[in-house]
């Protein structure tokens, strides 16, 4: 009688979603040797072909097509027969987990520590990237939930909102900024510190001063140093409210008003609802609760 256990269908289903072994390893958290063995496993005992690997990519065999529904059938079943014990410690794997530098800097620490509580044998991995490029990743199956601005150019079947974030102006009290309501021209004589040229707030601000000479604006791929560079006096910035509310709180910045900001940043927590496991679409949820406890 063959044999078959629920690893080497789950490495099976993870393989043909993602078109590779090296990427199935890493949401399984094992090795890729340990993949290859499982699905040679599977198909000497099934005695059939699943799957061919062609310069690095992955081609399923006709078997191969039609059992992959029915392995995910039964990874579903064990997922929702875990749901049903309610032990949430009886969930393994690995979260693969992007966010953007805002959330590392407001509620990822406690959003964390939330996840490992409610799930304590998922392991997480972080990638801390721009928005655009967490986007890709998620497309490209290299991350599974990914805490994002807007605005999105692909639409993701499972969508949770995060909210929403002003954005102010601010800068160092050691410029010694006369009046705290700006004028255009008081703007701009100092340099404009900014998000990265692909964001939403670089490409309206830089509409907003579009034909206007003498504007010096300065990106940066990292908010965490532009806001640094903000303290340090090397500018003035537009930047989320969450974000620098401790620094005006402590006084190493002061807020100034001026007649124009860029649109809010609106949140989300995107990933693939007809593939996720139940702790993934929960993890969004608490997503939602860590971001609503922030901005209130």
């Amino acid at each position: 009688m063959a044999r078959v256990n629920i690893k080497q269908l789950e490495a099976f289903v993870h393989v043909a979603d993602q078109a590779s072994f090296r990427r199935a390893a890493a949401a399984l958290n094992t090795t890729q040797p340990n993949i290859s063995a499982r699905i040679a496993s599977l198909e000497n005992s099934i005695g059939q072909k699943l799957m061919e690997r062609d310069s690095g990519s992955v081609v399923l065999t006709t078997s191969g097509k039609v059992l992959l529904e029915k392995a995910r059938n039964v990874v579903q079943a064990l997922d929702e027969f875990l749901v049903a014990t309610d032990q949430p410690g009886l969930f393994e794997g690995t979260l693969r987990l992007g966010a953007t530098e805002m959330v590392v800097h407001t509620w990822l620490g406690k959003f964390l520590a939330a996840l490992r509580e409610r799930f304590p044998n998922i392991n997480t991995e972080l990638t801390v990237d721009l928005s655009a490029n967490l986007s890709t990743a998620l497309f490209n199956q290299t991350i599974d939930l990914a805490l994002q601005s807007g605005p999105f150019n692909r639409r993701s079947s499972g969508t949770v909102n995060l909210g929403s974030y002003p954005m102010v102006w601010v800068a160092s009290p050691s410029l010694h900024i006369p009046d705290r309501v700006l004028s255009f021209q008081s703007l701009t004589q100092q340099p404009i510190l900014t998000h990265a040229r692909q964001t939403l707030p670089f490409q309206q601000l830089e509409k907003h001063v579009a034909g206007r000479r003498g504007v010096r604006l300065v990106p940066s791929t990292s908010l965490s140093a532009c806001m640094r560079m903000t303290v340090e006096g090397l500018g003035i910035a537009c930047l989320p409210d969450a974000m620098v509310g401790d620094e005006i709180e402590q006084g190493n910045l002061v807020q100034l008003e001026y007649s124009w900001v860029p649109d809010n940043l609106t949140f989300q927590a995107r990933f693939h609802a007809e593939r996720a496991p139940h702790y993934l679409s929960e993890a969004a949820s608490l997503a939602a609760d860590m971001s609503a406890n922030s901005i209130s």
